[in-house]
This record gives structure tokens, sequence and C-alpha cells, in this order.
């Protein structure tokens, strides 16, 4: 009997190593050779090229607030929510102020694993790390001043966005005049509370999206406690009509002048739709490698994987690169829901994308 235990374990453990070496094999090592830490502003012709008159301009809003809770982590705004965006403000016609709750210099958070080479141009370009360091404050901005204005995303707005009168009369301004409100991720809680002219809530029967339930759970299980509060249901307390996508892929919604992006990966659609709300036609850009990795995945959840793999054939037939390592993570994260079906097929799909190159 005990020969038989220990022969059936070491099957379990060769098993669990092939499937580790298969999964580990499914990497696309070629994808970290890339260092995009240097670019310059002026190495991107999107945004240095072909650039309408000015148009106006956006304020950029972001948290001054740099602890999550009592945990004793670190928080702020998210550089990649505020570069790409930035960026697509400027590149059609769109000078970009900068402000904040408490002004000056904010928070940063920086996540190297997802920052390209816009976001890295960003850091390098000496005109938005000015306004970063001196940040305009809330209480002393002119709302009539800007065509639009744009709440970027980051845990630290759950913690000063909330409840702040200065935060809540921006909006309110923007909103009750018709001007562009965008919010993405954790952004759209400078919403919260802001009420037009009529007394209602200014999300009530909006169609609103924001960094959702699942997503905040997956990474913080007591997010409840942290933030007081959960922005989903938040929101959908005071009467939104909350559009909950997929997990971690582009979702934006657009009614009236409101403006929402679900996550990270919504940055760069909320922003153009911003311009077109605006008025406007969005300069063409080159679609990131991410962007068509979320186009895949969007694809695979809702038309199944032959669907997603004829759409990864068409990029690479023409010459599109898109980042087989955002699926790979995709597969992670099924297995951290253990939802070990979605991880395994997951993984078959991301061998199924290694095959066609």
């Amino acid at each position: 009997m005990v020969k038989k235990i220990l022969l059936s374990l070491l099957a379990v453990v060769l098993v669990l190593v092939a499937a580790g070496y298969w999964a580990y094999n499914l990497i696309d090592r070629d994808a970290f050779k890339h260092d995009f830490k240097n670019t310059q502003k002026a190495d991107l012709p999107y945004i240095t090229e072909n650039i309408p008159e000015h148009r106006g301009k956006i304020l950029a809003v972001v948290t001054s607030h740099s602890e999550l809770g009592n945990t004793g982590k670190t928080v702020g705004y998210e550089l990649t929510e505020l570069s790409r965006a930035y960026y697509v403000f400027e590149a059609n016609g769109f000078s970009v102020d900068i402000a904040s709750p408490q002004g000056g210099k904010p928070p940063q958070v920086l996540d190297g694993d997802d920052m390209n080479q816009y976001d890295y141009a960003f850091l390098n370009d000496a005109a938005a790390s000015k306004k970063l360091e001196h940040t305009f404050k809330l209480s002393e901005v002119n709302p009539d001043d800007y065509q639009a204005v744009y709440f970027v995303g980051g845990k630290g707005t759950m913690f000063d966005f909330i409840d702040n009168p200065d935060i809540t009369r921006l909006v309110e301004h923007f909103y009750n005049n018709n001007k562009a409100i965008a919010a993405v991720c954790h952004g759209p809680a400078a919403l919260i509370g802001a009420k037009n002219a009529q007394g209602d809530y200014i999300v009530a029967n909006k169609a609103i999206t924001a960094f959702t339930n699942d997503e905040e759970l997956l990474l913080i299980p007591n997010a409840p406690e942290v933030f007081g509060q959960l922005l989903q249901d938040t929101l959908t307390e005071q009467g939104a009509k909350f559009s909950e996508g997929t997990m971690y892929l582009n979702n934006v919604e657009i009614d009236g002048n409101l403006i929402t992006g679900q996550n990270p990966w919504s940055v760069w659609a909320m922003a153009e739709a911003t311009i077109k709300q605006l008025g406007y036609t969005p300069k063409a850009r080159e679609i990131t490698a991410e962007e068509h990795a979320v186009t895949i995945l969007n694809t695979y959840h809702q038309q199944g994987s032959e669907q997603a793999l004829a759409v990864a054939k068409s990029l690479l037939e023409k010459q599109q690169p898109y980042m087989r390592n955002l699926v790979f993570i995709h597969s992670l994260m099924a297995f951290m829901q253990f939802d070990v079906i979605e991880g395994v097929s997951l993984l078959v799909f991301v061998q199924q994308l290694k095959n066609l190159t």
C-alpha cells in the first residue's frame, strides 16, 4: 500500500513538474529584451508630428493620497493612466494641466511590467515632469479655463476624491455646463456624491464603468475594510447603470458628457472617446502590442478561441505585434480565482498563439 501511495505521489509530482515546464516555455522571453527606459518624446512621431492647432485645455486630476489605509502599503496615481491620456490629449491639440487635492508633487505608482515607450517618454519629458512637481491645488483651479476634466486612477483616489468638496465642485461645474468629464479605473470615485442642477446624483441612470468588485477583490481580498466601500457598489447605490466588462480588459462607457473606463487597459480608448466628445476625430496612431493582446483576449471571451486565433493570425499577417505574455498572465489570474478549467484553456490558447510565430 505504502509503495503504491509513494508511486502515485511521484506521478503527481512529475505531472506538475512537466506542466510547469510547459507553462514556463509559453512565456515570450524576447519581450523582456525591449528597453524603453531612454525613450524621449522626440522619438514618438504620434506626439510630435502633425499636431493640430491649439484647441484648448484639459485638466488632469491626480490623487494626493499615499497610504493604503492602515496596511502600511503606499499608493498614489497610476503613471500609465496619466501618461497615455496626456499624450492623446496633446497629440490632438489640447494642452494639459495637472492638479491634485493638495497641490505640489503627488505620490506616483510605477509598474515597470506594464510600461511602454509612451510611459517612459512621459517620465523623460521635462515639461510633463515640471507639471508633476508643481501640480495645481484643486481649490485654486478655475474650471472655466478648461474644455474637459480627466480624473486619473490610482487607489489613493478612494481616500481623497470621495467627499472632497473641491472634487465635487469641479465635477458639478463640468456636468451642469455639459462639458466632458472623463475618468478611468479608480478615477470615477470623483463622481460619487456629485449632483445635477435638480439635486439628483449625476450617475443616476447613467451607463458608468470603473474598477469592478471582482478586479478589486482579486488583488485586495479585504478591500471593503481597507477602502470603507467598493467603487462598483457605491456607484450602483447612487443609481448608476454599472457596466462590468471582462476583468482587466478594455471597457469604456460613454453616456452624455460622462466618459468612463474600467481599468488601466481602457485608457487609450477612454482618452480618444474624450477627443470625440469634444467634437474632433482622434488623430490616427499605431495601436500598441498590449492593445492588440487585449483585443485578442476580448475576442476569446466573447467569441471563443477559434475566432481569437483568427484575429491573432490576421495581426501577424499585417506585421502588427501583440503581447502574448498578457494572455499568459490572464491564464494565471484564472488559476488565482481557482478556475482551473479556464486557466488550462487559456494556456492551451497561449500555446496556439506561440505556434503561429
